[in-house]
């Protein structure tokens, strides 16, 4: 049985219940008439059956024809192609979904590479700028300092019982375009879709959230159309007096529920994770999420370059919430790998705008744990206090570099240059997003590189970048450009901590859907000169991540869902898992 048919003795919603007989699962359906077709996970559009045309009210709705599901997706992809561009294609996407749920997810299912830069990254970015003109229907939930007193009663308006995965924001650092305000929802939306088209979570689990508490934008307070609260930030104890109710209710409605927190900034992101994770299962996936993605991509560029992590001198450019998120990822791999804590601090640079991130002279507590020595750096010929970017580069002899500013070109060619003359194969990975956010265009730095390394051959840059790039051709030969996308890790981690019914998402957890994607990697594409899988091995990649996560868990006592041991959790992941197709419907006896 999925998740979704254990949540209780209570009906799935108020509309419908899934249920099981001898010919498999099907739909008991409360509702009749109009209301089917007005609601998203009920509607089929043309493929309802005659009988059941008949049976819920729906004779005399429809077109006479009935289809089926893969005619229903030839159709849409058709009208998908008219669509002029890119934020078109992503409304198109989402009427689909907010009409059909099952057909939405066929449809991005059939062409999930081709669509997922349009529901998610770059695409998303803009429709998060543009949320309030582009609204059309509501998903998910928003609970504002207006209304968490009454928490409670919004979480009881929402109606699927059973949800086991949100994705929550507070919109203030979304992607690398920073205070979206009430916007951010629209990423939590996507999120969830490759939750479900990803990983196999039923949408019925499935649950976005908005924390909308305010937005210190002006711009925004004063846009006429804006649909947030126009109000600057809550900080302080008056923000977490809201997130402690927010939880406390989700807790009491769905107590087997996990968190995603998404797109928090620097100064809130550890706080929040910190004061919840052992409270609720939660991560946040900026922090933990990317650095998972990035340490995979490290893994497989030093399996390419025929070295070990262990080997590696790594500078991480950016010390917010996700690039200290990463270093502390890495720096837990380094020590998997054989080093001390004090070692894979010492090898690894993280920067913030004001040079090198310190121990005794940064001020900020979350850097803590990856602060780099003073006595590292005592023998360098440097002009300030502390070394800066270039400095770094000239005398840490460093093999990676990775960009997590949102700062766009700050790998200059001069960074780039001085990357290429410490190392034949430098790792470089500039990998903010929105693509306008990126630190240096992939052709770009193989350009760059290739002024130091023209008359050496085999000394190319290995480059991954946050949102898809184009292969770039130099010297005649061809370099894939991978993309480093939380996707190949949240959907995975997730699903398995769902299925699992884990108490708390742990490090070990994050950690091992790190070394899954990387062992899935070289096993599958590291010849062709891949460090990571084409979008289009997303479920695969998945469920590989399920499965070493799950059986981590099962080795840790992380699992509290009695039905699930080690002689059958694989086949217990492929059981639950949901796909996009109809199910026959019945009508409930009045």
């Amino acid at each position: 049985m999925s998740p979704v048919s254990q949540a209780s003795s209570l009906s799935q919603s108020r509309f419908f219940d899934v249920k099981s007989n001898d010919n498999g699962k099907y739909l008991e359906v409360y509702s009749r008439g109009i209301e089917v077709l007005r609601l998203t996970a009920l509607n089929k559009g043309t493929a309802f059956t005659e009988i059941e045309r008949i049976e819920l009210g729906l004779e005399g709705l429809l077109p006479p024809v009935v289809v089926t599901l893969k005619d229903q997706v030839i159709r849409l992809y058709n009208g998908y192609l008219n669509e002029p561009d890119d934020l078109a294609k992503y409304q198109f996407l989402r009427a689909v979904q907010e009409r059909n749920e099952v057909l939405y997810f066929a449809l991005i299912s059939a062409h999930l590479e081709e669509m997922m830069p349009i529901i998610y990254t770059p695409t998303v970015g803009k429709a998060v700028q543009k949320y309030s003109s582009l609204y059309r229907s509501p998903r998910g939930l928003t609970f504002t300092a207006n209304n968490i007193s009454r928490a409670d009663d919004i979480v009881s308006n929402y109606p699927w019982n059973d949800v086991r995965m949100i994705v929550a924001t507070d919109s203030s650092a979304i992607l690398g375009i920073g205070d979206q305000g009430h916007g951010g929802l629209a990423i939590c939306i996507g999120k969830m879709a490759l939750y479900t088209a990803g990983g196999g979570l039923s949408p019925l689990n499935a649950l976005p959230v908005d924390l909308d508490v305010g937005t210190d934008r002006e711009d925004l307070r004063d846009e006429a159309g804006y649909l947030g609260v126009r109000e600057p930030r809550l900080v302080g104890d008056e923000y977490f007096a809201m997130l402690d109710k927010f939880v406390a209710s989700v807790k009491k409605r769905w107590p087997k529920a996990i968190i995603q927190w998404e797109d928090f900034a620097k100064d809130v992101a550890y706080a929040v994770l910190e004061r919840y994770r052992k409270e609720i299962p939660s991560f946040n996936d900026d922090i933990q999420g990317t650095g998972a993605v990035v340490l995979a991509g490290l893994l497989s560029a030093c399996k390419m370059k025929g070295e070990n992590l262990v080997d590696q001198r790594i500078i991480v450019v950016g010390a917010g919430a996700g690039g200290v998120g990463v270093a502390k990822v890495i720096q837990d791999g380094l020590v998997r790998e054989g080093l001390s804590r004090e070692e894979a601090r010492r090898v690894m640079f993280i920067m913030d705008e004001f040079g090198l991130v310190v121990e005794g002279i940064s001020p900020d507590e979350y850097k803590k744990p990856i602060m780099q020595f003073a006595d590292t750096y005592a023998d360098w010929n440097i002009d300030g206090e502390i070394p800066t970017l270039l400095d770094v580069i000239e005398n840490a002899n460093p093999t990676a570099i990775l960009g997590l500013t949102g700062v766009s070109g700050l790998f200059s060619q001069a960074v780039i240059e001085g990357m290429a003359r410490q190392s034949d194969n430098p790792i470089i990975f500039p990998l903010s997003n929105p693509t306008s956010n990126i630190e240096a265009i992939p052709e770009d730095i193989f350009k760059w590189c290739n002024n130091v390394h023209a008359s050496r051959e085999n000394c190319y840059p290995i480059v991954a970048s946050g949102s898809p790039f184009p292969d770039v051709l130099i010297n005649a030969k061809t370099h894939v450009i991978g993309q480093g996308n939380n996707a190949f890790i949240f959907p995975g981690l997730g699903y398995a901590a769902v299925l699992g019914e884990c108490t708390e998402v742990t490090d070990s957890m994050i950690i091992e859907s790190a070394y899954a994607l990387a062992e899935y990697t070289v096993e599958n594409y590291l010849e062709s000169g891949r460090i990571y899988p084409p979008i289009a091995d997303l479920q695969q990649v998945s469920e590989d991540i399920t499965v070493k996560v799950l059986k981590l868990m099962l080795d840790e006592n992380l699992v509290t869902r009695e039905d699930i041991t080690i002689d059958n959790y694989k086949n217990k992941i492929s059981e639950n898992a949901w796909k996009p197709e109809y199910l026959p419907f019945e009508a409930a006896s009045s």
